[in-house]
């Protein structure tokens, strides 16, 4: 695992509890800007496991 894995699996909880918390108090913008935040946080984690693909080598047939 890598630190672009990290960083966007916790910016995706980070996310998550902004939505959470934004739903609770009526606060859409919040909800808003958390659901942006996972979103940001799952780009993040996308790259980090396509960079752990690349480093893997290609299996010799």
């Amino acid at each position: 695992m890598n630190k672009d894995q990290v960083k966007g699996r916790i910016e995706q909880a980070k996310g998550k509890v902004k939505e959470m918390t934004g739903t609770i108090t009526g606060d859409s913008l919040l909800k808003a800007k958390g659901k942006l935040q996972q979103a940001d946080g799952k780009v993040d984690a996308a790259l980090g496991d396509l960079e752990e693909a690349l480093k893997t080598p290609a299996p010799k047939e």
